[in-house]
């Protein structure tokens, strides 16, 4: 028994890897050509995306929502994870990046389940509230600009259900949020960890999975 989460070194991670990980063979190799890329820091581990793969499941999700789809590793996996009629709907700003995920959506077969905007994420949220959509979601995943996510979560506890969930990726931002900040990016997710901790809104879990996952549950 362990009064803390354990830390994984290299060895053991893999060990998780071996033991756990059960991706679509275009997920590993999605995750492999965006290894390759300039800013592949950017992609969610595969442990995480088969954690929300079954947090989707649970929940038995049908609409789902992505701020932040980069090359569309983890809108590929929250797709695969969705029913036949399942939809995701993924914001992003870049037609480059998001293209690189496109051919791997199509031949994974879940590229119909899949709904890219492009466009500012915070006006396709408000467009969807606009159009009545409000509570018809059942999970959001946040990945996007650090300064955003509050207007995200914001726009996104509307969308979604009572019971339904967000999820927040970078949440622990590489331990920087337990020093003191010295750029915007940490100054927002120290002031949103906050804003979490203290509101009756929701249930609330945050996880130290990848960079950091904040779960919380609408209440």
């Amino acid at each position: 028994m362990s009064r803390r989460t354990l830390n994984l070194d290299d060895r053991l991670y893999q060990y998780l890897l071996d033991h756990s990980l059960r991706e679509h063979p275009e997920q590993a190799a999605l995750r492999e050509a965006t290894r390759k890329h300039p800013r592949a820091s950017m992609q969610i581990s595969p442990e995480q995306g088969q954690f929300m793969q079954l947090l989707v499941k649970l929940i038995g999700a049908r609409r789902c929502i992505e701020i932040g789809t980069f090359t569309g590793y983890s809108a590929l996996s929250v797709a695969l994870a969705l029913p036949d009629d399942g939809r995701i709907l993924a914001c992003d700003i870049s037609e480059e990046y998001t293209s690189i995920g496109k051919p791997y959506w199509q031949r994974a077969g879940v590229a119909d389940k899949i709904e890219l905007v492009i466009a500012p994420a915070a006006q396709t949220l408000y467009a969807r509230l606009a159009a009545g959509e409000a509570g018809r979601y059942d999970f959001a995943f946040i990945d996007a600009d650090k300064t955003g996510y509050d207007g995200y979560y914001e726009r996104c506890l509307k969308l979604v259900r009572t019971g339904g969930l967000i999820a927040f990726d970078n949440t622990l931002w590489s331990g920087d949020v337990a020093k003191p900040a010295h750029d915007d990016d940490t100054r927002a997710l120290q002031a949103l960890n906050d804003k979490l901790h203290r509101d009756e809104r929701i249930d609330l879990s945050m996880l130290p999975i990848g960079d950091g996952l904040s779960l919380v549950r609408k209440r």
